[in-house]
């Protein structure tokens, strides 16, 4: 049997007709320009430790981008693609038609949203198109993302966490005379609308993604540095009376992630102050008005490994709270405690990360013993186990 499948080799096989379609070798290809993650030199952002050892330690890279300048970097300027968090720049595309369209403050916020699938998600997304226009909906099906009491399992185009943006898409390509038809495609019309966005928000003209991929809902995605994201989220600070975008999210922030999401909790801890937005495997952009930095201040942290909700909040914790906005802590760690490394914030506000801890009150060392285990192991022996039962020795 072994010999007969020898002699019959897959059709997907390299030099097989079915192989073009697939990388040629598993251990990775290398293409100009392309640093793979295992090229970059990743920095450690936080470090899990029981009981003073490190148990978990979670690499990454942060920028931070003051106007057009990149004040911080720290791990290197990774290539990535900016996934989900890049729905506050996308709605730039469509925001002067949408306006147009007299959306309420829910629809504008669900447009920007990768929500959790609740109920009210799904009905402010519902609400963008005319129940004729669903069918024209293209994001995958899917289950709620967070769900209590009864499960949903039928899977459904609304509880998709992008059906919001999607709906917005159609709503707005409808409003500028475009034609739906393949919309999740790159060469939809929009897409190059999209490009001179981010050209304009780069102040690069000249710009051109390194890559184009489909992202998980089935839109482009593009590639961008993290210096490129922070200087784009910057640019969100500064444009924030231009449109709708900022004052929608600060509106509805449970709608742009929902319950115990870290976008919308920052952006309630904010006050007004911010914007920030999720993206797949370990993304986070906040785009923060601050005295410190006038010309608007981008932040973009990207975790090594991809996502870990609990490691980006404990960073984006010391990152708020330096500069005085205070965002909660996660949930704790199971019986261990979270410690972050200096790097992830410019060096004046070293002083100032020293205050913002990572545990609470009511958590208390759990990764320890009360007693000293050597006090009692030195008066034990092997011959009599039990002579410090009780007794003094």
């Amino acid at each position: 049997m072994t010999e007969e499948i020898n002699n019959h080799p897959s059709s997907v096989s390299p030099g097989r007709p079915g192989s073009a379609i697939y990388p040629t070798t598993p251990l990775g290809e290398k293409f100009a320009g392309i640093a793979t993650g295992r090229d970059v030199e990743w920095e450690p952002l936080v470090d899990f430790r029981r009981m003073d050892i490190s148990e978990n330690t979670i690499h990454g890279a942060i920028a931070w981008a003051h106007g057009n300048e990149i004040i911080h970097s720290f791990g290197g300027n990774v290539l990535v693609y900016g996934r989900s968090m890049m729905k506050p720049l996308m709605m730039k595309t469509f925001a002067e038609a949408l306006d147009k369209e007299n959306l309420t403050w829910e629809q504008k916020a669900i447009s920007c949203s990768s929500h959790n699938g609740d109920t009210e998600h799904v009905s402010a997304a519902q609400s963008l198109l005319t129940e004729s226009e669903w069918g024209l909906m293209q994001c995958p099906l899917d289950v709620p993302l967070i769900q209590f009491g009864r499960q949903v399992r039928r899977p459904r185009r609304w509880f998709h966490t992008c059906s919001g943006e999607h709906a917005a898409m159609l709503r707005g390509m409808r409003r500028m005379g475009m034609s739906r038809a393949g919309y999740t495609l790159p060469s939809a019309t929009w897409f190059p609308k999209f490009l001179d966005v981010l050209r304009r928000m780069m102040n690069d003209p000249n710009w051109e993604p390194v890559r184009v991929a489909k992202d998980g809902c089935g839109l482009p995605t593009v590639s961008n540095t993290v210096d490129e994201l922070a200087v784009m989220f910057a640019g969100l600070a500064v444009e924030k009376d231009d449109d709708w975008i900022w004052e929608s999210m600060n509106r509805h922030p449970d709608l742009i992630g929902g319950f115990n999401r870290l976008d919308s909790t920052c952006i309630k801890a904010g006050k007004g102050t911010l914007i920030a937005k999720e993206g797949a495997d370990g993304l986070l952009g906040l785009s923060v008005i601050h005295p410190d930095w006038p010309k608007g201040l981008g932040i973009v942290i990207k975790i090594a490994h991809g996502w870990n909700s609990q490691a980006t909040w404990y960073v984006t914790r010391a990152v708020l709270g330096v500069l005085g906005i205070e965002l909660r802590n996660p949930y704790p760690l199971h019986r261990q405690k979270a410690f972050i490394v200096p790097g992830i914030v410019p060096p004046k506000y070293l002083d100032k990360l020293e205050e913002v801890v990572t545990w609470d009150e009511w958590d208390p060392n759990q990764d320890s013993f009360s007693l000293d285990w050597k006090e009692y192991s030195a008066k034990t022996t092997k011959s009599d186990p039990f002579k410090n039962e009780g007794i003094d020795i």
